[in-house]
């Protein structure tokens, strides 16, 4: 069984919109804008990508990253391995054809089916809804945070607001960095 692993930039009130600058949120860049670099804060997605064997992201987050993504050179590993975006709308034809090997999965059903097949971890990126969704559903397995101190008071949230049993969380890894961010890595209690 694969290991599903939801990694995220997240203000202290659970915003994980904007990160890194793209269009639509007020207060969008609130990764860099107004916090001061810290190199070894970010440790940890050097090596999500070296652990991970395949990327998965929401319809939203594949159209913000497919065009940017595979002309970087700091995403090497992510640019080789296979993606899967999970979508009901996407269509085969658009698909970008420099960024290696793309499924579309059309449902959480399809996830599920994924990760009951052989390989090695799948990193989720970006994708608030699809995050959301798949939490609600159990199906993360592990979550990679790095914990930003800014309040942003609006924007798309990490977890949903259901209504749904209690679901335990256990610490594997913390850290706080000289900038104020917290790095906590917990695995889902099943």
């Amino acid at each position: 069984m694969r290991t599903l692993i939801a990694t995220a930039f997240v203000s202290l009130d659970g915003v994980v919109e904007g990160p890194g600058g793209e269009p639509g949120h007020r207060s969008s860049g609130w990764t860099f804008k107004d916090i001061e670099f810290d190199e070894a804060a970010y440790e940890i997605k050097g090596r999500e990508q070296e652990e991970a064997a395949a990327m998965m992201m929401g319809r939203v987050s594949y159209e913000a990253f497919a065009p940017v993504w595979p002309t970087l050179d700091y995403f090497p590993q992510y640019n080789a391995m296979p993606k899967y975006v999970v979508s009901s709308t996407l269509k085969e034809d658009q698909l970008v054809d420099n960024w290696g090997d793309i499924t579309i999965l059309r449902s959480l059903d399809d996830v599920a089916a994924l990760k009951e097949t052989e390989g090695g971890p799948i990193s989720l990126h970006g994708s608030a809804t699809l995050n959301r969704n798949l939490s609600d559903a159990g199906l993360i397995d592990r979550y990679h945070l790095l914990v930003f101190p800014v309040l942003l008071g609006a924007g798309k949230r990490l977890f949903s607001e259901s209504d749904k049993d209690k679901q335990m969380l256990k610490v594997v890894e913390s850290e706080s960095y000289s900038n104020g961010i917290q790095k906590l890595v917990y695995d889902v209690v099943r």
